[in-house]
This record gives C-alpha cells, structure tokens and sequence, in this order.
C-alpha cells in the first residue's frame, strides 16, 4: 500500500472507541487516516507484539505521523490481570511501533497515556502538573507492572532521537461510546456506586480526547507530555450516579470502596484521588474540553440522544 501524500496519519488502535474518535478527528482536520491493527478492518493488518509481521506490513508507506492508541482492552478492566496484555502493548509493543515510524518516515508519533502514570492513591489538594510531578514513579507490587508500562512507553516515544514525541495523560474516559456500557451496566443493576469520601478523580469526553490528539499532530513541543482532563474532577462513584441520573437508568446501590477488593484494579482506581492541571494543554496545544466537567458532557450527550 504506497502512499504519496504524507499528509497522512498511521493511526494504531483506529477500531477502538479513543481510536474512532482520534479518526473522526483527524479527518475532520484533514488529514488521511489509515488503521493499524490486528481486525479485517484495519487498512494495514499487523500485531504490534509482532515485530516481523509490523515491518512486513508497513513496508513501501510514507507517513507524516504514527498515532500509538494501542490498547488490549475489549471492556472495562476490573481485575490488575485485566490490564497486563494493555501494559505489554505500552512496553513491547510501542518499542515494534517506534521502528515502524522510523521504517515510515514518519515525523512525529504522537502517545496515548494515562493519569494515573503519576500513581495510585491519594494525592490529597495537591493540583497534578506535567512539571512539577514525577511520572512513572515507583509503585507498590499490584500497581508496579501498569506504571512500568506507561512509563516505558512514554520514554521510548518522548526520547526517541530524530522523531518529534508528543504524550497526552488522558484522564477517565466517558462520552460516546463508553457511557453507553456504563449505562447497560446500571440497567442491569450490576455496577454500584462505591462511596467517594472526598476522593476525586480527572475525567475527559472521548471527542475531547480525540480533538487534542488531532492537535497534537502539529501542536506541542516535541519531548513533552500534556494532562488531557476537563476542569472540575468526580469521584467515581459520584460519576457512576450522575450517569444514572442522567439516563434514566435505576438508581445505583451505594456501597463501600472495600466491598469491590475482589475487584483489584477497579478497587485501585475508585480508591485513588488526584486532581490535575490542564492548564498546559490549554497554553501550548490550544485545548479546551467542550464541557468543563463530565456532568456537563454526560447531559449533552443525553440530550444528543435523546433527538428524533
């Protein structure tokens, strides 16, 4: 598959639900967007964990930029097992996809990350900057595995000499395409709203999370991470009601954090709280979230749905 106009972008994780809208967003700024992945309906077919099959499969492609949206993840990860094929994908998998950018041509690789790269647990008032606060810290025996993941992944791509690296820390994802699940969940009275105690934790809308992945393509300096968040954090268990009550599914039944241990990654999540600074992607990428908080973006997209 050769290609002649490098106003191009190779994206990896085009099938999934950030991918999607990562696409939508990046036509829309007009650029070609051509799909990396392992399904029949990825333009080019290729296992990142295979390093052969990618170089075989990206061969004779000219591309301006690798998008590196790679997730193993086909719902909502509840158990720390859950995440380990994800955390080899950020590890291996980015190490196979960086020669590919190079095999390509490619300019700059723009990196999917995540919030909770600067750790689990609770940081309190203390506001999250990309600056100031270590990412990638080392991290207790259940945690270590996910955190040596995203740190990997954001050292092989910021460091990489000759190629312009961008990371985005996206925080909690909701929007189209996500809430829905969460809404059959609570339909099916099988997700509780675990008791927040203070805690909150950074969301974005998953069209805001592809909007600033577009900008990236020609926005931000190269070598640096941006915190991709809206501006008012929720609790999770307090985002979980909203969602409820937006919907119109049934009211979720409340519950103690430590009724979700034998969930141990989703217990990880709900039991940590941070508060993080977008104030640098606003500055230098020329983001904004559409709706400074997820309540705000949950009822847009009710009353979306919601039209004849």
């Amino acid at each position: 598959m050769g290609m002649t106009d490098t106003k191009n972008v190779l994206l990896a994780g085009a099938s999934g639900v950030l991918g999607r809208h990562i696409a939508a967003a990046l036509t829309r700024t007009g650029y070609s967007v051509i799909g990396l992945g392992r399904g029949a309906g990825a333009d080019v077919r290729a296992d990142l964990m295979d390093r052969d099959q990618l170089l075989r499969a990206v061969d004779g492609l000219e591309v301006d930029t690798v998008v590196h949206a790679a997730t193993a993840l086909r719902e909502a990860p509840m158990r720390h097992k859950d995440m380990f094929a994800t955390d080899d994908l950020r590890t291996i998998g980015t190490r196979h996809l960086m020669e590919a950018a190079r095999a390509v041509g490619a300019r700059r690789v723009i990196a999917e990350s995540m919030v909770f790269g600067y750790g689990y647990g609770d940081f309190g008032d203390h506001v999250i900057t990309e600056d100031t606060d270590p990412f990638g810290p080392a991290g207790g025996p259940a945690v270590e595995r996910h955190l040596e993941g995203m740190r990997v992944k954001e050292r092989l791509v910021l460091g990489a000499g000759g190629i312009e690296g961008v990371a985005l820390r996206f925080g909690l994802f909701y929007g189209a395409g996500g809430t829905e699940a969460l809404v059959e969940m609570l339909r099916k009275r099988k997700l509780p709203a675990v008791a927040d105690r203070g805690r909150v934790l950074p969301w974005v809308d998953l069209a805001d999370a592809g909007r600033a992945v577009a900008l990236a393509v020609e926005g931000g300096r190269p070598g640096k991470a941006y915190n991709i968040v809206d501006d008012s954090p929720m609790g999770f268990g307090a985002h979980v009601r909203a969602v409820a009550e937006v919907f119109g599914a049934p009211k979720p039944v409340s519950a103690p954090a430590w009724m979700m241990r034998p969930f141990s990654y989703a217990h990880t999540m709900a039991t940590t709280s941070m508060r993080v600074s977008n104030a640098k992607a606003k500055a230098e990428l020329g983001w904004t979230p559409t709706h400074a908080s997820c309540l705000d973006g949950l009822r847009a997209l009710a009353a979306r749905r919601a039209r004849p």
